[in-house]
């Protein structure tokens, strides 16, 4: 049987207003993409997913949409969308957008009309609740940005919830012209040529329908986010989103060798629920794990293993190591493990997700305080860094402001962007670019790197390593997660070097007992 593309693909994210500016307005935009698909081509990735770029007016940077079917001045055009669509599949790229269906912008046409009287005909388009008896918001649910998730609406003297920004009121997807109106716009992208999406938040979309207080949370620490005070036991995950998921399936479906790609930030057994019922779920509920856990052998051998051992019969599995709401990876881990890292993401089972400038060992990096952009981060400061530090933009060369554009960009850059970008990686043959070229390269070569079974092979001390194997195809992945030299035993005389992390060891035959350089990981192949 014929394996989709979605099985084998390296997906590549990217934030549009922080790749590549084409007109000089130092925000990135669709054909700054299109000029640096090229550059993703040779990479060796499969497919890119662009975060939004609707219409909006940016409360949330794109994330608060106020036409689902159309490009933000800020950004292009619809035709530039259509060139860019273009130019990726000629190039053999498959292009992934971002849904984001929970809430609009207040500035959306339906919520303007909807928030217009009580007896509008989009009135329950969105949550609309009465105070409480003697005032106050309906019941204790918090929003993600911080304070209450209603807002007061004074001409129609009642709330409306917003599980983010007050400028983004969230959707009543329990009304069924919503749900017609929203896989139109599915629809709309589809029959452009989009080969999928990535849906925002898709465990949020259905809410308890007796709008009850969440519980609160007992393991709640003074100095984390407002919102991590209550456990969101009724304001998401509902039981009756998985009929939501399967109806946008059956969309995607209608049109051949599509994906859909769910966010979802929840324990691991609530995760695999997203699959749906005979699969019929999200192709990919997107795994988080990798991206809070302890960077240490045992803790990523062990939640490898859970995860793969929880994945439903026929389920396929996914990794993510970085997005643009979540530190990087090379802040988490440091620069000599973000290599180790990389190795790990290219190698697991499932399909792998890289977020811009990963590749070329991008940091988090610092914002003034006058030059925060992001809601969060304004609304709690001092809580959090806000995900500012992770949007900055694309370092190409060490021309003025890195190659992203010819004016200032509108977030600042990383203070060693004369050195880290990709023109100056690219002539490295030992930089953490060269190392993702390779990777890919191999990826591409060894179908057991594609769709080869997993195993565990050795977790003791700082050593991680395990074998992806398909007939008679065997490479051995061995992850060294401290900063000594490790020797392992690999019980074979037949494993020969492909890859290293930190030197050239290609074709290196390997002694029984292997030894590891400090922050090394290897790749071999095994006769068999």
């Amino acid at each position: 049987m014929e394996t989709e593309w979605w099985k084998t693909a390296v997906i590549y994210q990217i934030y549009p207003r922080s790749f590549q500016d084409s007109n000089g307005d130092g925000i990135g935009d669709l054909n700054g993409i299109r000029r640096g698909l090229a550059y993703l081509s040779a990479l060796g990735v499969d497919a890119i997913w662009i975060s939004p770029f609707y219409p909006s007016p940016m409360a949330d940077f794109g994330y608060d949409v106020a036409d689902y079917c159309d490009v933000d001045p800020l950004f292009g055009t619809l035709p530039d969308c259509q060139r860019l669509i273009a130019k990726a599949h000629a190039l053999g790229l498959k292009v992934i957008l971002d849904f984001v269906p929970n809430h609009t912008s207040d500035q959306h046409p339906w919520f303007i009309e909807s928030r217009s009287s009580r007896q509008s005909p989009k009135r329950d388009w969105y949550i609309w609740r009465n105070a409480r008896p003697g005032g106050g918001p309906p019941n204790n649910w918090v929003s993600h940005f911080g304070g209450s998730a209603w807002e007061w609406d004074e001409a129609s003297g009642q709330y409306y919830y917003h599980a983010y920004l007050k400028e983004q009121p969230d959707l009543n997807w329990r009304n069924p012209e919503v749900r017609s109106a929203m896989y139109d716009v599915l629809r709309f992208w589809l029959e452009l040529g989009v080969d999928g999406f990535r849906v925002d938040v898709i465990w949020h979309l259905m809410k308890d329908a007796e709008f009850r207080d969440n519980l609160p949370n007992l393991d709640y620490r003074q100095g984390r986010p407002e919102i991590d005070r209550w456990l969101p036991i009724h304001s998401a995950d509902q039981s009756q989103v998985h009929e939501v998921i399967e109806e946008m399936r059956a969309v995607i479906d209608a049109y051949p060798h599509r994906v859909l790609i769910g966010e979802i930030y929840l324990p691991l057994d609530r995760l695999m629920q997203y699959y749906g019922r005979d699969l019929k779920g999200a192709h990919l509920p997107f795994n988080f794990q990798l991206l809070q856990a302890p960077w240490k052998a045992d803790a990523i051998a062990r939640l490898v293993e859970d995860y793969e051992a929880a994945l439903p019969d026929g389920a396929w599995p996914n990794w993510v190591l970085g997005n643009h709401d979540r530190p990087r990876i090379a802040t988490r881990v440091g620069p000599e493990q973000a290599k180790v890292a990389a190795v790990l993401l290219l190698t697991l089972r499932g399909t792998p997700t890289l977020y811009y400038g990963d590749e070329i060992g991008v940091a988090d990096v610092p914002i003034p305080p006058d030059q925060i952009r992001d809601p969060w981060a304004l609304r709690e400061p001092g809580i959090a860094a806000g995900r500012d530090v992770v949007r900055t933009p694309m370092q190409w060369d060490r021309s003025p402001h890195a190659g992203f554009s010819t004016t200032r960009p509108w977030l600042p850059l990383a203070d060693n962007w004369t050195g880290q970008n990709v023109a100056s990686l690219d002539l490295q043959p030992f930089s953490i670019l060269s190392l993702y070229k390779r990777l890919l390269a191999l990826r591409r070569r060894y179908e057991a790197l594609r769709i080869g079974r997993y195993e565990t092979l050795t977790c003791r001390g700082d050593v991680f390593g395990f074998a992806r194997s398909v007939g008679q195809e065997k490479l051995i992945v061995l992850l060294n997660f401290g900063h000594e030299r490790r020797t392992v035993s690999l019980g074979s005389e037949r494993a020969t070097v492909l890859l290293s992390t930190v030197r050239d060891r290609s074709g290196e035959r390997a002694a029984p007992e292997f030894t590891l350089d400090p922050n090394e990981a290897v790749i071999l192949t095994e006769e068999t």
